[in-house]
């Protein structure tokens, strides 16, 4: 078999699976946003805005998963099987503790999670009463990510990963129908149906991850590794997520903050939003798909010290990002027609969504460049700093002041702002390129010593 013909093959093997993944869980939230859209457009707006307080959380554990993957990729591609279980004992600890204060936050002070979204007191109580139940799949998600991740998906499993967090995701679409609508003799629940049907999917995707880490032949969590950690791996764990996190941070207060400008703005640029970001989510699954499982094929091929042919799988994976991010792109235009007539909103609401569709367009481009390379290659070879100083200044220097000012001091049209917070990804590009081409990431990190 060809080299070209292995690369692809392993690459799609990672791909599609975890693209399909990304999509599901997508859907759940497409799946909230449509049948609340029915109900109202406040129970839509409200979640949407309460729907940061996870996405804030996703930060964390996606910097959690994207460190583990770091060094799990290249000691497995090393055939060190004992050094990933010590990995993932280092990481379901923090993973663990980082989703503990997420969930007390959103039992002890809900509304004051919800006023840094809105001021809007409707929306304020309607997200509350979300956040109140939802925060109990927190605490699952914590384990049940790094399980899913190390377990399966660094390990030669990613197929089986895929099947327990998209059945998990199908549930959840199922029992918002029961919950929210009321089906079956259960009650409708509206809002509060939502967040119980996320929770319920949440219990079922960790007890279906635990039951797979206890067959044979899978990487196990042991409880020695917990309570005295490898120090060197220890080390190079926040050596090479410390950044990362800071990067997710970063780039998600960031986005973040986007969500704070048009929450401010009124109802209608929170829902039309709110449909724009589900939309763009759900489309750039394979472009996200398409970074992690790059990521780890490069890691196996750098673990194992083919250096040359990580690289060359490096220049396939950037030339292939560019292409999925067109493709990407010009799928939104086609769908856009069937997205705006679908779409249960006021004239006002329905006409920010047309422009913010088309605005997202290019920014699929950039975000599937941005994913690919700085997520998944730079990332595989430990350069995980390049990424927290490009959106520091490009999100915080840049795209986040112009925002403010425009929206709040200058009062330009709200699809004028929206098109500048939407720069970043476009931005970062020049910057990505000439560091791609210093070939730093190219490095084998594992310790010899394992």
């Amino acid at each position: 078999m060809s080299d070209k013909k292995i690369f692809y093959k392993k690459l799609f093997t990672l791909v599609l699976p975890i693209a399909f993944q990304n999509f599901m869980t997508a859907a759940v939230s497409a799946s909230d946003a449509i049948m609340l859209g029915v109900i109202s457009q406040e129970a839509l707006s409200a979640v949407s805005l309460a729907g940061q307080i996870q996405f804030v959380l996703s930060l964390f554990l996606a910097a959690l998963t994207i460190g583990t993957t770091i060094l799990a990729a290249q000691y497995w591609g090393k055939g060190d099987k004992v050094s990933v279980e010590k990995i993932l004992a280092i990481a379901l600890k923090f993973s663990s503790a980082i989703s503990l204060v997420f969930f007390l936050g959103t039992l002890l002070i809900p509304e004051t999670l919800m006023r840094i979204f809105t001021p809007d007191t409707g929306l304020i109580a309607q997200g509350a009463q979300y956040l109140r139940i939802v925060g109990v799949s927190y605490l699952l998600m914590g384990i049940s990510q790094i399980y899913l991740c190390i377990i399966l998906k660094n390990s030669g499993y990613t197929l089986k990963s895929t099947v327990i967090g998209s059945v998990s995701m199908v549930t959840n679409i199922v029992l918002n129908a029961v919950f929210i609508f009321g089906v079956w003799k259960v009650p409708a629940m509206g809002i509060a149906g939502a967040a119980l049907a996320t929770v319920l999917s949440r219990v079922l995707e960790l007890g279906w991850a635990f039951t797979e880490s206890l067959r044979h032949g899978r990487i196990r969590l042991h409880v020695k590794y917990l309570v005295r950690a490898d120090r060197e791996l220890k080390g190079d764990f926040f050596h090479y997520t410390l950044p990362v996190l800071g990067n997710e941070l970063i780039w998600g207060c960031g986005f973040t903050m986007y969500s704070v400008i048009m929450g401010h703005l009124g109802s209608d640029a929170v829902a039309a939003n709110s449909i724009a970001n589900i939309v763009k989510n759900l489309i750039a699954c394979l472009c996200l798909g398409l970074g992690s499982g790059g990521g780890i094929i490069v890691g196996n091929e750098l673990g194992k010290r083919n250096l040359d042919a990580a690289k060359d799988y490096g220049d396939r994976l950037c030339r292939l990002s560019i292409l999925m991010g067109a493709l990407s792109g010009l799928l939104l235009l086609g769908l856009s027609p069937l997205i705006l007539g679908f779409s249960n909103l006021s004239p006002a609401a329905h006409g920010y969504l047309k422009g913010m569709l088309f605005m997202c367009t290019y920014y699929l481009i950039g975000k599937s460049v941005n994913s690919t390379v700085i997520a998944g290659i730079f990332c595989a070879g430990g350069d995980s700093r390049f990424g927290l100083f490009c959106d520091a200044v490009t999100m915080w220097v840049v795209t986040v002041p112009l925002g403010l000012l425009t929206a709040f001091y200058f009062k330009i049209p709200i699809l004028a702002v929206y098109f500048i917070i939407n720069l970043d990804e476009i931005i970062k590009l020049p910057a990505v390129y000439i560091h791609y081409k210093k070939y730093n990431w190219v490095r084998d990190i594992t310790r010899s010593g394992q």
